[in-house]
């Protein structure tokens, strides 16, 4: 496993093609992630969330739950 290195921003972004240079992550893996942000925010765009820190919140708290309930099942095979 690799840590998670947030991106600094579209302008801190250089790459070399294949990763960024200053997050390292690669340019496939920072595009997926950009494409669900995207997602997600249009979902509370079009629903109208009042409070969209606490969908964020949900979505954030949700998520760590899935991957360390798939981490633990693949412990297990």
């Amino acid at each position: 496993m690799k840590p998670f290195t947030p991106c600094r921003g579209k302008t801190a972004c250089r790459d070399d093609g294949v990763a960024c240079l200053t997050c390292g992550r690669g340019l496939q893996e920072v595009e997926a992630t950009r494409r669900l942000i995207d997602a997600l925010a249009e979902l509370a765009v079009q629903y109208e969330y009042e409070n969209p820190a606490e969908f964020v919140a949900y979505v954030a708290s949700k998520v760590g739950k899935k991957v360390r309930h798939r981490r633990e099942g693949q412990a297990g095979e």
